[in-house]
């Protein structure tokens, strides 16, 4: 029996998610086939993003949310209400015939009570079933993290199958609710903080003498193994960091220039800063 993925919104994320569940179905050795759509209000993009990963396109919000089995929000936090709000009334009317959808949303700010509200007010019933993930862009090229929450009512059968289903795009962990502001700002914003590090890693290099194209280079290398490092041997960063560091030797000279210019102080307080915008995106 083909399940239906439906996606509202073709942005970076959505297709992100999609062309990972792709690459989770077709390593899918189970009895589950999927198909995914998309819809967009900007038909041509949607169009796009479907061609990219044999998908299909809805006319409509409504449409996909008629058709899907999980339906993927992937909408900017501030028109979310106004998609929930159009909705509501195909959600009702699923429900209603014993065929509700599972509704997946990665809009930061949004809770499950906030999402079950506005639809409560739309449509007249509170859908059953909706799970919030907090993804990151490096889904993209399947090496993302992605945090996921549930609502009571979802069956750990449909968290499991959306875990495989997410499976594609990186690492998928279960997480409470409470957690997602600060999941956010560590592993959603911290992609452009890494980023930053890397073109400052290059640009040090080139100050001494690299080619631009070699100081890029040996910069992401070096951040790959590093991570690697810390992942496969479950040593803690700071003992990786002590066996790189010789007396007197030119690492302990650079650490000292990160000390100086309050390196690790700096990083707590742009993930903190991104903490506190994620709160009150929650409150408003």
């Amino acid at each position: 029996m083909t399940k239906i993925i439906a996606c509202i919104g073709s942005g970076n994320m959505g297709l992100a998610l999609m062309k990972g569940a792709a690459r989770s179905m077709r390593g899918d050795c189970s009895a589950h086939a999927y198909s995914i759509g998309f819809t967009d209000t900007d038909q041509a993009k949607a169009s796009t993003a479907a061609q990219a990963i044999g998908a299909s396109v809805y006319a409509s919000n409504s449409e996909a949310v008629s058709q899907g089995d999980f339906v993927f929000l992937a909408v900017k936090p501030q028109v979310l209400s106004e998609v929930l709000t159009e909705i509501g009334p195909t959600i009702s009317n699923r429900i209603r015939a014993g065929a509700a959808p599972i509704l997946v949303s990665m809009a930061a700010g949004w809770s499950i009570k906030r999402i079950q509200t506005v639809l409560a007010g739309s449509g007249g019933t509170v859908v059953p079933g909706i799970i919030r993930i907090m993804p990151n862009t490096l889904a993209l090229v399947g090496q993302g993290i992605i945090a996921l929450t549930a609502s009571p009512d979802v069956p750990e059968s449909k968290s499991a199958e959306l875990k495989q289903i997410l499976a594609g795009s990186g690492l998928v962990d279960t997480l409470e609710e409470q957690y997602l502001d600060a999941v956010t700002a560590l592993s959603g914003s911290g992609p452009a903080f890494v980023y930053m590090f890397i073109e400052a890693l290059a640009d040090g290099g080139v100050r001494s003498g690299l080619p631009r194209d070699k100081a890029l280079r040996y910069a992401v290398q070096t951040l790959l193994g590093a991570a690697a490092m810390v992942q496969e041997t479950g040593k803690h960063p700071g003992e990786l960091k002590d066996m790189v560091t010789s007396p007197g030797g030119t690492t302990i000279a650079g650490l000292a220039a990160l000390e100086t210019g309050a390196f690790r102080g700096i990083v707590m307080n742009a993930v903190d800063a991104a903490w506190k915008r994620s709160q009150e995106l929650s409150s408003n």
